[in-house]
């Protein structure tokens, strides 16, 4: 503990939303209490959900602190955002007063990182990649560098929110997601759309098909479930393997429920990974966590003044530095397999070379957290899509392996030496890389898993010059709307800033090369801009 930091508990308070709860926190656990605001009908109205902190905000904080001396509060912590204006500023307010009432350090705590320390106390993980599933939130997170890094997002509304607006819909009660668990249990899952990009997802168009779907409730909520944790997991499975971390941790209210950390754990086992779900007090929004994050912060000397404490509804994860920790982070690419290496895996499939490393044949795994329809959907739709893609490209001037041959659910293809672009990242390979990319864009094909791993770096002919090979086409479709290519270039940007976050000047350097060949760029890199916006806190 740096030299001067009182040592002591920690009073928290958490009111980002529906829950007003508050806890004291110090070698452990001391006091948790909470009051959570619940609506008459329909969703959280963000004024009522304040009026109902404020009035039950002293019983709730008085109960939290009367398992222990004033004496001893040697802090205060508040959920500063992301999360609701009206909610948040009551807060505020509150831990201002008794911060300055009992003379003691302010400390503003981000909610989305504070689920993820207390997932890390409670369940002994070092370093996981992060599924944080909520009601407004839906993101996977990996700690690189003094900041919890951001691989990917819901484009439009959070899981929890999304199963909430769905269960409305069907006429139950807020929140829906524990009667959606139950129906799910006695239903059979209908097919409905199902929207990864990357790393990134979306829910919206689930959301509508399974309200419009005329379906026994049962069927609907069993494919809802289905659906969505597949989306959720995939992409969490995604970020496993281009970390190469051996660790995931599930945090978050809609981590509560069993189907989605049954399926978690499968495919964690699958990849020999360890999985991470803390106890059900600590899964949703509470008052612990913040005050357990306030105490890890207070030891790095992580306070704020009384003006300097505004509330920020649209608080990023990645927006906190991480001084409380004093690891760096790992990204461990021996993990993330190479091609070279004979016997490859990824997040979808094994690569294994053939023909005596002339070519290699791509397989498609089967999930055991899928079902056996989407599954069996997805692999057929991907592997057709990956050859039918890497011709088009080939077409457009961009460099891709040659197809050998083709079945339900592999590809044999030429075997590309080089190296994968996150392990050669500078700025020629990089700009490089931006013109490939604009060629695809040019020729109306978007790639939809555009990461730092799915570019290969090779040598042009024994010339030295570095040449980029797209690769991994099983996202891919054909667009022309400025939407689609925005999300494919943000896909790259988030993959890009996580895994190499000093090297800001490559994002300059991919959009040089992205410009000089696709003539509408400047329009496409401004909607980036936009859509990046979007992942801020989604109400």
């Amino acid at each position: 503990m740096p030299e001067g930091v009182p040592e002591g508990q920690i009073l928290g308070i958490e009111g980002t939303a529906w829950n007003l709860s508050a806890s004291v926190f110090g070698e452990d656990l001391i006091s948790l209490y909470s009051n959570p605001y619940s609506p008459p009908s329909g969703g959280i109205h963000p004024r009522e959900a304040a009026q109902h902190h404020a009035s039950v905000l002293k019983e709730v904080v008085s109960k939290a602190l009367s398992e222990t001396d004033l004496d001893k509060i040697a802090g205060v912590a508040f959920s500063q955002g992301p999360g609701l204006g009206p909610c948040l500023r009551t807060v505020g307010t509150a831990a201002r007063t008794l911060a300055l009432t009992l003379g003691v350090p302010l400390i503003g705590v981000n909610h989305c990182v504070a689920h993820v320390e207390i997932g890390r106390f409670a369940c002994g993980c070092k370093d996981p990649i992060v599924l944080y599933a909520s009601g407004a939130n839906t993101q996977v997170l990996g700690f690189l560098r003094s900041r919890y890094r951001i691989f990917g997002e819901t484009l439009d509304i959070g899981l929890g929110n999304s199963i909430d607006k769905f269960a409305r819909s069907k006429g139950l009660p807020h929140p829906g997601g524990p009667l959606v668990e139950k129906y799910a249990k006695e239903g059979s899952p209908i097919s409905l759309p199902y929207t990864v990009k990357g790393m990134d997802l979306a829910f919206s168009g689930l959301m509508s098909a399974a309200k419009d779907s005329k379906a026994p409730i049962e069927d609907v909520c069993a494919g809802y479930q289905e659906t969505a944790f597949a989306m959720c997991v995939e992409v969490t499975e995604r970020a496993l393997a281009h970390s190469g971390k051996d660790e995931v941790l599930l945090v978050g209210g809609v981590g509560a429920n069993r189907r989605l950390q049954e399926m978690l754990g499968e495919m964690c086992d699958e990849r020999g990974a360890s999985f991470y779900v803390p106890e059900r007090k600590y899964i949703g929004d509470n008052g612990a966590m913040i005050a357990y994050t306030g105490k890890i912060m207070l030891e790095a000397g992580q306070t704020l003044s009384p003006e300097d404490s505004a509330v920020n509804p649209n608080f990023r994860s990645d927006d906190v530095e991480v001084r409380w920790r004093s690891d760096t982070g790992n990204l461990s690419y021996e993990r993330a397999n190479r091609i070279e290496c004979g016997n490859a895996r990824g997040a979808e499939a094994v690569v294994t070379l053939c023909d005596g490393g002339r070519n290699v044949l791509k397989r498609r795994l089967s999930k055991g957290y899928r079902t056996a329809e989407l599954d069996r959907r997805l692999i057929a739709e991907r592997t057709r899509a990956e050859a039918r893609m890497i011709s088009l490209a080939r077409r457009c001037g961009v460099a891709t392996p040659v197809i050998r041959d083709i079945t339900h659910d592999s590809i044999v293809m030429e075997n590309i030496r080089g190296s994968m672009l996150k392990l050669v990242l500078n700025d020629e390979n990089v700009y490089n890389a931006g013109v490939a990319v604009g060629r695809l864009h040019s020729g109306g094909i978007i790639h939809g898993d555009l990461t730092t791993s799915n570019i290969i770096v090779a040598d042009d002919t024994g010339s030295g010059a570095s040449k980029p090979y797209v690769i991994d086409f099983g996202l891919a479709y054909n667009s022309t709307e400025l939407e689609s290519r925005g999300v494919d270039l943000h896909v790259f940007f988030r993959t890009l800033e996580s895994t190499a976050p000093e090297m800001s000047h490559l994002l300059k350097s991919f959009s040089e090369g992205y410009a000089a060949a696709f003539k509408d760029a400047a329009d496409v890199l401004e909607r980036v801009d936009e859509i990046k916006m979007r992942g801020r806190y989604l109400h």
